[in-house]
């Protein structure tokens, strides 16, 4: 049975995992993403690897990456949330790997593992991921392949503009989905809401020590379960603007299925009823129309080592 490796390389950690054929993943580790040090990336990158080969045998290596790829899948051209400037990755990895390795956009992977084996698994033509995580994750799948564009850049949705002159996004231009719709999107949201009106925000200026700049994603979330108004308020804003965003990629794909994953996606309905609920708004008569169904991902946080190994091993 043949074995590869996906590796997984977001903003805030590098997640490795041996996968069988099967998309089940038999072995996994991780380490922290140091954003600023792209040497030191590409050390823990290949320090994953090494780990899971000295316990499996396997033959190939997929690694996804949050940034934008050339055609040719070799250098990753930018990053929004990571220091990655014209950086010839492939080559750096595969000085340090003797196996053969893949490239692909992180987004691209995980929507890949979700049409092969997770929540669009039923589809037999097209879907697209949108993972809110750092920032804003996404894949399009049309006509059973993944679409990456004449440059190798297509699918970026969290870089599309949901708020003209709005907040500054990583990428360079203003009011981009990302700002509104991520996990950082959250925090800012109920940070500001703690600042401006504490007494809605009190589980959760509780959980922060008081602090509104110890406020992070899980305490948000933690608080929203326990029905903190300012937190649930954080989460019904980004459902908004990521329903808005859904439904601009309604008006021009017109998806079988539209999946949201990334880790934001583990509160649950917290952030999935929101969505749920302002996506027909958002598409006005195109609501009444046919349409793609919305649907939470099923593959969690492997669903980027599932997909970039599956890559590689059809690669």
């Amino acid at each position: 049975m043949a074995l590869t490796i996906g590796v997984d390389i977001g903003g805030t950690k590098i997640l490795g995992a041996v996968v069988d054929p099967h998309g089940e993943v038999l072995a996994q580790t991780r380490r922290d993403t140091p954003a600023g040090d792209t040497g030191e990336i590409v050390r823990r990158i290949a320090a994953v690897i090494r780990e899971l080969r000295d316990s499996h045998e396997v033959d190939s290596i997929g690694i996804g990456a949050a940034g934008w790829f050339d055609a040719a899948r070799k250098n990753i051209l930018f990053a929004p949330n990571l220091a990655w400037r014209n950086e010839p990755l492939f080559d750096l990895i595969q000085r340090e790997i003797d196996i053969p390795i893949m490239l692909e956009n992180d987004g691209n992977v995980a929507a890949w593992a979700e049409f092969v084996y997770g929540a669009a698994r039923d589809a037999d033509d097209s879907m697209v991921l949108i993972t809110v995580g750092t920032g804003i994750g996404s894949g399009l799948v049309i006509g059973g392949r993944l679409v990456r564009g004449g440059n190798g850049i297509a699918g970026e949705i969290g870089h599309t503009v949901a708020v003209p002159g709005g907040h500054l996004c990583g990428c360079g231009r203003l009011g981009c989905l990302e700002q509104y719709a991520s996990g950082n999107a959250l925090v800012r949201f109920a940070q500001q809401a703690a600042k401006e009106d504490p007494d809605r925000a009190t589980e959760l200026l509780r959980l922060a020590g008081g602090t509104v700049a110890a406020i992070n994603g899980p305490l948000v979330t933690t608080a929203a379960q326990a029905g903190d108004a300012a937190s649930l308020a954080a989460f019904d804003q980004i459902g908004y603007w990521l329903a808005g965003g859904l439904a601009d990629v309604v008006q021009v794909l017109d998806p079988q299925v539209l999946v949201v994953g990334g880790g934001v996606i583990e509160a649950g309905d917290l952030l999935i009823g929101p969505v749920r609920r302002y996506f027909p708004e958002a598409l006005a008569q195109r609501g009444r129309l046919p349409l793609g169904e919305v649907r939470p991902a099923l593959l969690g946080n492997t669903a980027g080592v599932v997909g970039a190994a599956d890559l590689a091993r059809r690669n």
